[in-house]
């Protein structure tokens, strides 16, 4: 990009197709030359409190039309606009809107989990910084395609979709509120879909030995996932008074889907509580699996070496609650999952806590009958020897 101290004689001379030629003299002036013309143009930068908020380039005229005179004073006009913050380009205030404004417009559309909410933060904050403060109608398809491209080669295919798919849903919100935006630029990509997770099948009598070997509050955890298939954030989240063991009810608060799930406990899930606040009580915390050396007051990272993670709980939950009998339906209210379809949407989990704890006792009694009888005891009219107990015998 050339700087020349620009003349006419020099713009005549100046060889169409040649692209962009700066003026020395007015900052911010340029002549550009495109194939068949050439025209005077403006372009400067947008700041407001410091920070850059876009930058603007407008057409003054063809070169053809107004002399290099009055193309300077109307530049010197424009920038003077231009670097007191004000967009002389912009619209009426409805129009221009930028991604970080149009991400909170997104965000206030519909109720989001906090993870969620979290998620699409952290995207615009950490991969979306070069976008955040400009006018969403700015972002170019090449622009788009070029991050996606580093994204993919600095951080792997799954967190590029990842960020790729939040700038589509944020841009889609945009588009809903800015007329001017015509298209959305990751409509040019081929964005890969989430890929299925693959797990492994559970072998329950194995499994049962590996938890047996860890310390007494992570190794009911782990039995509580199992037996419930509760997403990782709600049940660390779960607090002692969620519990509600006259009732045999536990509460999720914390629902990706959101509101709250009322779990019918079976027997054993129910006994294994019962005990483990009982074991707690004297650390004198509110929540269910107290950590009181982590921040949060609660165990954080419920994984282990050898044992499912919390989301491959929720795979195998839902294929023993169908090996157990659950139909689809129940079995997929239990996992506080909603169902699809406009009579899904009539549907309340909450009204229906004794229909499915039919179902969560099936799971249990499923679970703890794939060990030898001598070790757990049979389920369901008989004694139960529950896990704390096996330690016992």
């Amino acid at each position: 990009m050339a700087v020349t101290n620009l003349t006419e004689a020099r713009i005549r001379d100046l060889p169409l197709g040649s692209g962009i030629h700066r003026d020395a003299q007015v900052k911010g002036l340029m002549v550009l030359c495109h194939k068949t013309t050439k025209s005077y143009a403006v372009q400067g930068d947008v700041r407001k409190n410091g920070r850059h908020v876009r930058t603007v380039r407008m057409k003054i005229d063809r070169c053809d039309r107004i002399g290099l005179r009055e193309a300077r004073n109307k530049a010197r006009a424009l920038m003077s606009q231009i670097q007191s913050g004000i967009d002389p380009s912009a619209g009426p205030d409805e129009t221009g809107i930028t991604l970080a404004k149009a991400l909170e417009a997104h965000l206030e559309e519909k109720e989001h989990s906090p993870r969620t909410v979290e998620g699409y933060r952290y995207h615009v904050d950490h991969y979306l910084t070069r976008f955040k403060n400009r006018a969403v109608a700015d972002i170019s398809r090449q622009e788009v395609r070029e991050l996606f491209g580093k994204l993919k080669k600095k951080h792997g295919e799954t967190t590029g979709a990842s960020v790729m798919r939040t700038l589509r849903a944020v841009i889609n919100t945009a588009m809903r509120i800015d007329e001017t935006i015509e298209a959305n630029p990751v409509a040019a990509l081929r964005v890969p879909a989430t890929k299925r997770r693959k797990v492994d099948a559970l072998d329950i009598t194995e499994w049962w030995e590996l938890v047996q070997k860890l310390k007494p509050a992570r190794r009911d955890l782990h039995i509580a996932m199992l037996l419930t298939g509760a997403r990782r954030s709600s049940i660390l989240q779960v607090k002692r008074k969620d519990v509600d063991l006259e009732n045999r009810i536990l509460t999720f608060r914390h629902m990706k889907t959101g509101g709250q799930l009322l779990f019918p406990m079976g027997e054993g899930l129910t006994d294994l509580l019962a005990n483990r606040m009982a074991d707690d009580e004297p650390i004198g915390s509110e929540w269910l699996w107290p950590a009181p050396l982590s921040r949060s007051g609660h165990i954080m990272e419920p994984r282990e070496d050898g044992l499912p993670s919390p989301h491959e709980y929720r795979h195998h939950a839902r294929t023993l609650f169908i090996q157990a009998g659950a139909p689809y339906a129940e079995s997929a209210l239990l996992l506080g999952q909603k169902l699809p379809g406009a009579s899904g949407g009539y549907v309340h989990a909450e009204h229906l806590v004794e229909h499915l704890r039919v179902h969560a006792q099936a799971l249990e009694k499923h679970v703890y009958e794939k060990f030898p009888m001598d070790l757990h005891g049979a389920m369901l009219g008989m004694e139960i020897i529950r896990p704390r107990e096996v330690e016992k015998s």
